[in-house]
């Protein structure tokens, strides 16, 4: 097993490392204080210079302008970016548009792929994923109640959807619906395009999450369904397979989230260190980094991330060398133990920063409202542990013997 990062991606870390730092972090102040139009410009003139760069969209397909990353190097690349909010819109590789662009490239048509997945790489348009219900568990899509049914050449969409996220702006969303409720559970549903122009779609509200309610990538809207129409053609894969593509979709899509928030993590760790060493606490000088307290959260953070780092990383090789089903433990495992290493993480540098932690004079509390949800989106931590752990015993469990009558 082999993490040695090769000369080429060295570089290239190198390279965005310093670009985070002069021309995407200094844009955060228009994202915390709502200059939007100052942001969308700042934003546009930042992806124009990745793309002169040639580090445009690093983990998608080459054939589509991607670099083709692999799921290691991909890994690095997502912790350098993921150190600011913004950090995945400007390479190119923000969710959900990440997470569709693997899912048209492995089922879309020729078709779909030109209409769809090409400009959507290029960062001509932007999508998103219509998968979650205000009424059903969203751990569980057997459950969906939005449905597709066939009319001639034509499906009609009807449902409630909610944290549809970056439905603000989207050209086109991949809806799951049920088109077969008579099939077995996994069965019924199917993934279908549908653009955010077609009659019947309708943006309700961009759902208000802990007093913001966003906008484009950072938005999760509330869509409804009514009679929406959309040829047959735009059927994403085989009926019937919308579990089996989201499961494929969900799975690397987990361990994006875990390399971006280890960008998070170490952020905000460093963030901790040095508010520690400048905040004067006594009139001899002394600083809270001289505290024992702070020197035992410094230290324990620097061990739980970079555990953390090397079971993101660990899991990652495994998807490269032996596919994603391999690495399924291994997925379920770092989407709970880093969710919380950098929920941990951010919690600890908003402690150290005192008052200013809690104000938008940082970033820190940014990240404390928006990524709260870490442990609740692609599946709730008591999920992943309960099948995780179910699993493993199951694994370990003594062979039973067969009972003769």
């Amino acid at each position: 097993m082999d993490f040695l990062v090769s000369e080429e991606m060295s570089v290239r870390l190198d390279m965005i490392r310093e670009f985070m730092i002069r021309e995407v972090e200094p844009l955060e102040n228009e994202m915390l204080f709502g200059d939007e139009s100052a942001l969308a410009a700042g934003v546009a003139k930042a992806q124009g210079k990745v793309k002169q760069m040639g580090l445009w969209a690093p983990n998608h397909p080459i054939e589509f302008g991607g670099l083709g990353l692999s799921m290691v190097d991909h890994g690095l690349f997502a912790e350098a970016v993921g150190r600011s909010p913004l950090g995945m819109s400007v390479f190119g590789t923000a969710a959900p548009d990440a997470g569709n662009i693997e899912i048209l490239h492995k089922y879309a048509t020729e078709e779909q792929r030109e209409q769809w997945l090409r400009p959507l790489v290029a960062g001509e348009i932007r999508s998103c994923f219509s998968m979650t219900e205000p009424l059903t568990a969203g751990s569980n899509p057997t459950l969906l109640e939005t449905t597709a049914v066939r009319d001639g050449d034509e499906y009609v969409v009807n449902g409630q959807k909610w944290f549809t996220s970056s439905a603000d702006g989207a050209a086109f969303a991949i809806v799951m619906a049920v088109t077969d409720p008579d099939a077995p559970p996994h069965q019924r549903a199917s993934m279908i395009i549908v653009p955010t122009d077609a009659p019947g779609f309708h943006l309700v509200r961009n759902v208000s999450v802990m007093g913001h309610s966003g906008a484009g990538h950072a938005s999760h809207a509330e869509v409804i369904y009514q009679g929406c129409r959309v040829p047959a053609t735009n059927l994403l894969g085989p009926e019937g397979h919308g579990f089996i593509i989201a499961q494929e979709r969900l799975g690397p899509g987990r361990i994006h989230h875990c390399m971006r928030w280890l960008g998070i993590a170490q952020r905000a760790w460093e963030m901790m260190c040095a508010r520690a060493n400048e905040r004067v606490i006594d009139a001899g000088g002394g600083t809270l980094a001289d505290k024992q307290v702070i020197q035992h959260w410094a230290a324990e953070m620097y061990a739980k991330i970079q555990g953390a780092r090397l079971q993101v990383l660990h899991a990652a090789w495994r998807i490269d060398h032996e596919g994603a089903s391999a690495a399924r433990d291994d997925i379920a495992a770092i989407k709970f133990v880093v969710a919380n290493t950098m929920l941990e993480a951010v919690d600890k540098a908003i402690q150290v920063h005192g008052a200013l932690g809690v104000t938008d004079d940082t970033i820190l509390a940014y990240w404390y409202r928006h990524e709260r949800a870490a442990r609740i989106y692609d599946g709730a931590d008591e999920v992943h542990k309960t099948s995780l752990g179910r699993r493993l015993l199951r694994q370990h469990a003594p062979a039973r013997e067969t009972t003769r009558v």
